[in-house]
């Protein structure tokens, strides 16, 4: 942090926020609001006789509530930049008859209760998330007592107690008594793990080695210590891990498989009683500590919400970030010039955030070397004399990549710099004003005229998307899985390109079923491309009941890469919805789609269907 502090080319901006990001990679435009200090940084030498005087104080953040600070302060003894801060919050002001025995005392003359909150504004051309994480809040679980008893801590406390700047200056004590606990009970999994009450199902990465890690400093510090873990499994999977754990067993400690399912106290001596299944000798068993430990979870920050929105980021199920490819880009996002490092993508450990932060930097340098940036030919291209100005365009896509203003009759322009080519707008202009390179209307309808050009009623018709549903179909040929033979996949870069008039199309020239295929929810190449599908197909089903087809015969699938059984299993239910269609039920359907339609919203072909398909 010292470091970054002194670099000149770092601009270091503390008690800051974002407000708001725009623009695109290579084009950011970032606004920052940033609240006083109240102490000049280039003045404060960190001397602390204003906080000696201050006569306001309140639990320390740094210290988990262990200890007290107070109003003016030093967030903690390394911080950058080293100079003091006031907490307006606390503070009883600077009027003379209230306080201001800190601006008496400090010789510098260097706090001033009249600074106000600054705006910053930046360009910048990539951007690194690292918003860090938060941790499970164990007083959800109520059978483990926490905040109830005060013998019952959490693992991030017990980290404070045992660090030689705590505020116990190392001595692990005892919260109830501040005596020496004679045996200590640490209980894995606390939040992670869980698929029921509060907690996450994933598991947390870095909670057994930081126990395995506290035991090993307890038995050097207090020999004759007690020592139990109740764990569910020990994932000591990195380099050197597993020799600690041994170590940590060799040492003494005691490890019980299994969880406690309740912890009571001992009102009289304040000492706890768990009670647990040991899964190893399948026997209910009491234990009873001086001090028990909670290990918790890693959660994602609750405040990543606002950052998400701003830079159309995904999310996975358990509401980190999620990467573009977990392994080809796992530091990269979906939306182009923003990576990730550290907790914002996932639990890890310090080794791995180093890692991660350094290709996140690596890849930001890459990036902005060439002075400019070379972009894949799959982006959209607008017809400006078929553009209306309605927005639709713009307010699909998931990249912000389109301009466009109804109000103002601004017709749609692309960034192409910020354009992914997921073909979203195309499929939901209604106009037909946009078309896809390299994707483009002609092209896609031209391969569902090859397909059913012979023998139609024995075909699947199959779009499917690149980055998952075609590629789990490459699984399943890869590994040698049996499917019907006669699907036909339209590869496109999203489901989301998928346009209704294709689907008709296909149905028009005789199709028996159709099948649309795309990424999981959450798991969407571009961000939320796939939701659109999904209100896209619903609206074609509204349309085959009004027509008297059933909607049965276009089928919605959500297939990743690597799920080739899945793949196989929907394919083979395709075949027999497939059989199940008779030439009399195509036929009819054919003519239905022949005859003047009188609903709100006909099943008419796009503007953008050229000459070549209105065979």
């Amino acid at each position: 942090m010292t470091d970054a502090g002194r670099h000149p080319r770092i601009k270091l901006l503390t008690l800051a926020e974002i407000e708001q990001i725009g623009g695109y990679v290579g084009n950011f435009k970032v606004r920052v609001r940033q609240r006083p200090r109240f102490v000049r940084e280039k003045d404060c030498t960190a001397c602390g006789d204003c906080s000696k005087v201050c006569p306001q104080a309140t639990p320390n953040e740094f210290e988990i509530g262990l200890a007290t600070r107070k109003a003016i302060y030093s967030p903690f003894a390394q911080a950058v930049p080293s100079a003091y801060l006031v907490d307006p919050a606390t503070c009883l002001g600077h009027d003379p008859l209230v306080c201001g025995k800190c601006i008496k005392a400090c010789k510098k003359q260097c706090i001033d209760f009249d600074m106000r909150e600054t705006i910053h504004e930046f360009e910048v051309g990539t951007i690194v998330v690292a918003t860090g994480m938060e941790v499970f809040d164990p007083a959800a679980v109520e059978e483990y007592g926490y905040s109830r008893f005060p013998n019952v801590i959490t693992s991030l406390e017990f980290e404070r107690l045992i660090n030689a700047g705590g505020p116990t200056l190392g001595e692990v004590v005892r919260p109830g008594d501040r005596q020496v606990p004679r045996s200590v009970a640490f209980v894995q999994c606390v939040g992670s793990r869980s698929t029921s009450g509060a907690g996450k199902p994933y598991c947390s990465n870095v909670c057994c080695m930081v126990t395995i890690k506290d035991t090993l400093m307890l038995k050097e510090h207090y020999p004759g210590m007690e020592v139990t873990v109740f764990y569910l499994d020990i994932r000591a999977f990195g380099k050197g891990f597993e020799d600690l754990y041994l170590r940590s067993r060799e040492a003494g400690v005691r490890y019980v498989r299994g969880l406690p399912g309740l912890i009571e106290e001992d009102a009289a001596s304040g000492n706890l009683e768990l009670s647990v299944e040991n899964t190893s000798t399948g026997k209910l068993e009491k234990h009873r500590f001086d001090l028990a430990v909670l290990s918790v979870g890693i959660l994602p920050r609750s405040d990543n919400k606002h950052l998400q929105e701003m830079l159309a980021l995904q999310k996975n199920s358990d509401g980190f970030f999620l990467e573009a490819h977990p392994k080809l880009m796992p530091v990269d996002s979906a939306t182009r010039g923003v990576f990730f490092a550290g907790c914002a993508e996932g639990p890890k450990d310090i080794k791995e955030a180093v890692t991660q932060a350094s290709a996140a930097a690596a890849r930001s340098i890459r990036l902005m070397s060439h002075g400019k940036l070379r972009i894949e030919a799959l982006t959209a291209q607008v017809d400006q004399a078929r553009c209306t100005a309605c927005g639709i365009c713009a307010k699909v896509c998931p990249y912000k990549a389109i301009r466009a203003d109804a109000k103002t009759k601004t017709k749609a322009t692309v960034i192409e710099a910020a354009c992914a080519g997921c073909g979203t707008c195309s499929a939901e202009c209604p106009f037909g004003a946009i078309d896809m390179n390299h994707y483009a209307d002609r092209q896609i309808t031209g391969q569902v005229d090859a397909i059913l050009e012979e023998n139609p009623a024995d075909k699947i018709v199959t779009f499917a998307c690149n980055w998952c549903s075609y590629a789990g179909a490459d699984f399943a040929g890869v590994s040698r899985l049996q499917y019907p033979p006669n699907a036909r996949l339209i590869r496109t870069m999203c489901s989301g390109r998928v346009d209704e008039s294709f689907i008709w199309r296909a149905f028009r020239l005789g199709a028996p079923v159709v099948l649309v295929s795309g990424c999981h929810f959450g798991d969407c190449h571009y961000i939320d491309a796939n939701h659109w599908t999904k209100k896209r197909v619903e609206k074609v089903w509204r349309r085959m009941e009004a027509l008297g087809i059933r909607k049965e015969r276009l089928q919605l699938e959500w297939v990743s890469a690597a799920e080739g059984l899945r793949w196989q299993e929907v394919m083979r239910r395709m075949e027999e919805l497939r059989q199940g269609v008779s030439a009399e039920e195509i036929a009819a359907t054919v003519e239905a789609l022949s005859r003047p339609y009188k609903g709100k919203s006909p099943p008419a072909p796009k503007a953008t269907e050229h000459a070549t398909t209105a065979s």
